[in-house]
């Protein structure tokens, strides 16, 4: 049985990166999938694991389907995720009735890595790799909303990648360049061009950054830091899939 994903889990992994403000809106219950201090008492569909629990539930489950007013379940929003601080039973009983959308208070709070929809808690030890590499290499956010990979070990070579790619690229620089502008260089003058001579010729299912990273694996295999002229080479392995 997989249990909700602990709020302070996802923080740790994802990276905090501040309070972004509040506010209060319609949350559909499919992207709440974490708590803030009861995650254990409840599975991943907030269904109940503690049988303690079933009463209060059940009566709150009874009060939603009269029609009683019980005020807005208190989150804090990741990304695409929302995360319960005050009110899981409620999100119980709802979910329970077949609802799929509640009211809330939300806090959002940006995070280094991104959580999209698809983010799971056996995902966290792959986005704690992508927030360790994103502190390494500071993306543009448009692009860190796209990131996934789900083997750690390929943040850490695509980290390396493109540390080696500012180091070589610097005599052509001018001026002083943050992190961040290095960052976005790198993206934009390395990895799109590959990209776009790669994307007609593989699968269209996976991401950009999936897409380069077994590109870079294919050419670290050959032994070399130039891209070939013929991507024959790279396109022979059975990788991409």
């Amino acid at each position: 049985m997989t249990t909700l994903i602990p709020l302070y889990d996802a923080l740790d992994a994802l990276g905090d990166a501040g309070t972004m403000g509040r506010h209060e809106g319609i949350v559909p219950l499919a992207a709440v999938v974490g708590s803030a201090a009861r995650a254990q008492d409840f599975d991943e569909d907030f269904g109940l694991t503690n049988p303690a629990l079933r009463g209060r539930r059940d009566g709150l489950a009874a009060m939603l389907r009269a029609g009683e007013p019980l005020g807005p379940v208190d989150l804090v929003q990741l990304g695409e995720l929302y995360f319960v601080r005050d009110g899981h039973h409620r999100v119980s009983a709802a979910k329970t009735l077949g609802w799929d959308s509640l009211p809330a208070r939300v806090t959002r709070v940006c995070t280094v890595a991104y959580a999209m929809c698809c983010l799971r808690r056996s995902h966290l030890p792959s986005k704690a790799a992508e927030r360790r590499f994103l502190e390494r290499v500071p993306l543009p956010d448009d692009v860190r909303r796209d990131l996934w990979l789900d083997a750690p070990a390929d943040w850490a070579r695509l980290a390396d990648s493109a540390e080696a790619w500012a180091h070589r690229t610097r005599g052509s620089r001018c001026g002083a360049v943050t992190v961040s502008d290095l960052a976005a260089a790198w993206w934009r003058d390395e990895v799109v061009p590959v990209l776009d001579r790669l994307r007609p010729r593989v699968t269209p299912d996976l991401r950009d950054v999936q897409v380069y990273v077994t590109a870079l694996a294919a050419r670290d295999r050959l032994g070399t830091l130039d891209w070939p002229e013929d991507l024959d080479e790279l396109l022979a392995t059975n990788r991409w899939s």
